[in-house]
Formats: C-alpha cells, sequence, structure tokens
C-alpha cells in the first residue's frame, strides 16, 4: 500500500495547521489506554499527601491495562479523552502543523537544503509554543488518567468542564499550567526526537529511494534505468514518498523521541498529577523520585511509553501526510 499520490502543488501551512491536529487526534483515539498505562506505572509507588492505602500494583503494560478493565471497567482506559483530544487539537496543530513553516524562517536564504541546526531550532520552538498554549487541557488529561486509580469516593473531578474549573478555583489560574517548565523540556525534546529525526529520516529514504527497490541511487547519483536524484530534492514530488516511508520514519521517530525524553515525562507526569503542597517545585519532586527509585525511576513504564510513542507517532505521521494529500486534492485549481 502506498496511499495516496502527492499532489503536484503542496499542501498550504494551514492545511497543515488543521491536518496535523486531526492526525494527533486519530493517533489519540487509537493509542490512548497506552497512554494511561503508561501513566499508571509511572505514578505508582509515589509516596501521596496525604497518605492513601489500598492502591493497586500495576505489572507491566498488559498488566496495567487488564488490571484497570478487571477493576475499573474498560471505559477506565479511556479517562481523560475529551481533555486528550482538545489538548492534540490545539498542541499537535502547533508544533508539528508549523514545523515546516518555522523551519524555513531558521534556513539561510539560497540554501541548498536545511541543515540540522535549523531542524533541531524549528522542533525546539514549535514545541515550547505549543505547551504554552495547550498546556492546561495536559494537566486535566494527565489527572484524569491518574484519577481512576484512587477509589470512587476520593475521585478529584466529575467531568472534564469541572476538572478545569475545580483545579482554577482550587490552586489558581497557575493551577492550570502546573508544570509548564518540565513539559517544555520534556517537548522540546520530544519534538527533536520525533520531527527532526521523522525529517531526517524521511529524506534520507527519500534520497536513496529504499522504499521503491531504486537503493543506491543517492544524492547526485544514478543507477541503470533510474532517473538521477539532484541535490535540491523535492520530497513532495519524489515517488519514494509512500505509506512504507513514512511508517518506517515515524517508527524510528518513537523509538528516539522515548529514550531521550522518558526521564523528563516521569517528572512531568508527576509533577502534573501532585496535589497542592505536595512538591515545592520541579526540582524537589525529582529529588524525592531519585531518593525513592533511584536512576532507575526515570524510567519508569518505559516500555509502556515506547509501545505509545511508537504506534502514535506510527499513526500519527501516516494520518497527517495522508490529510495533507486529500486537503491538498481537494484544493480548487
Amino acid at each position: 500500500m502506498v496511499g495516496l499520490k502527492p499532489p503536484e502543488v503542496p499542501p498550504t501551512a494551514a492545511m497543515k495547521f488543521v491536518s496535523a491536529g486531526m492526525a494527533g487526534c486519530i493517533a489519540d483515539l487509537c493509542t490512548f489506554p497506552l497512554d494511561t498505562a503508561k501513566v499508571r506505572l509511572q505514578i505508582q509507588g509515589e509516596v501521596r499527601i496525604p497518605q492513601s492505602t489500598g492502591t493497586t500494583e500495576y505489572r507491566g503494560v498488559l498488566g496495567t491495562l487488564s488490571t484497570m478493565v478487571r477493576t475499573e471497567g474498560p471505559r477506565s482506559l479511556y479517562s481523560g479523552l475529551a481533555a486528550g483530544l482538545q489538548r492534540q487539537m490545539s498542541f499537535a496543530s502547533i508544533r508539528i502543523g508549523l514545523y515546516d513553516s518555522v523551519k524555513q524562517l531558521y534556513t539561510p536564504k539560497g540554501a541548498e537544503s536545511t541543515g540540522l541546526a535549523a531542524r533541531v531550532l524549528a522542533g525546539c520552538t514549535t514545541g515550547a509554543v505549543a505547551v504554552t498554549c495547550a498546556q492546561p487541557t495536559d494537566v486535566v488529561k494527565v489527572r484524569f488518567q491518574a484519577n481512576g486509580a484512587v477509589p470512587d469516593g476520593a475521585r478529584r473531578y466529575s467531568g472534564t468542564v469541572d476538572a478545569y474549573r475545580t483545579i482554577a478555583r482550587e490552586e489558581g489560574v497557575r493551577g492550570l499550567w502546573r508544570g509548564t517548565l518540565p513539559n517544555i523540556a520534556r517537548n522540546a525534546i520530544i519534538n527533536c526526537g520525533e520531527l527532526v529525526t521523522y525529517d531526517l529520516i524521511k529524506d534520507t529514504l527519500l534520497r536513496a529511494q529504499l522504499m521503491t527497490g531504486e537503493a543506491g541511487a543517492g544524492q547526485g547519483g544514478t543507477r541503470p534505468g533510474t532517473v538521477p536524484i539532484p541535490a535540491t530534492l523535492n520530497p513532495w514530488l519524489c515517488p519514494a514518498d509512500n505509506v512504507p516511508c513514512h511508517f518506517v520514519a515515524a517508527f524510528g521517530a518513537g523509538f528516539c523521541a522515548t529514550v531521550v525524553a522518558s526521564p523528563v515525562d516521569v517528572v512531568k507526569t508527576r509533577y502534573m498529577n501532585a496535589g497542592p503542597g505536595q512538591y515545592r517545585n520541579v526540582l524537589s519532586c525529582l529529588l524525592a523520585l531519585l531518593m525513592q527509585d533511584g536512576l532507575a525511576g526515570l524510567y519508569k513504564g518505559f516500555i509502556s511509553s515506547f509501545l505509545r510513542l511508537g504506534s502514535w507517532n506510527v499513526v500519527m505521521f501516516v494520518s497527517y501526510e495522508q490529510l495533507q494529500r486529500v486537503a491538498a486534492l481537494a484544493r480548487p485549481p
């Protein structure tokens, strides 16, 4: 399967913006249970204030999912989905949909191709802006995903709107932006791990034509019966720009992002889920984690993080590429 063929005219920035948000929602719908399992594993063993008893113990990704279904019902796997979809429509639209446009701003005029520095700067920029705009939705999503781990009588929020309202009333507006700094750090890293890695792997695959069985016709090179690939390659018009190419690039991006971002993700999850007074700041949260679990605590839930982030990247990037093409093909000539 190669999906829709690229149209002659690339999609506009607005098309990429909308397509990224829609693709993020599709990916969340497919992988949300894995994200919930990751959150439960990351906060497991956390010393809570006030102290709680009778907490459920989770073992591994499949064990966590089965335990949640058995003790809380299947709906618990999608607890916080509404906030998650709200988050993607603002968060993914900015950090992914605007990446190409920002990358061009950092690319020197007259350059034949975009360098690594410009890609990294673009990833950091869109990631930071996206977090600043979408942080309240992320706070609510994390708290709902962790909320099911306590008895029904101790649940903090009855619904998504109630969560926004309660957090703002009890913790102030700043409560909705709790954990913004670690989340900016996390998403700057993840954006570089995801978008930059995806960009580089995809560019390499297109230049080598590995997904068309014409490997070896690298940049400026030729093979018998093939067309030379110029240095100023336009990936949008390359025949190798297909679903297999997107799948491989997205899988590699998901793995790289998980490896570099897991420690920040664990601290972010714990800090955002914390109640008032539990941690003085992000640093105290990190120190408490290290004292309690050691360095291994920074990679709590790593398998679930990779399963979630890897599958999320595959679904999101494949959907994103196809949605862009649908939008471009549907545009009036």
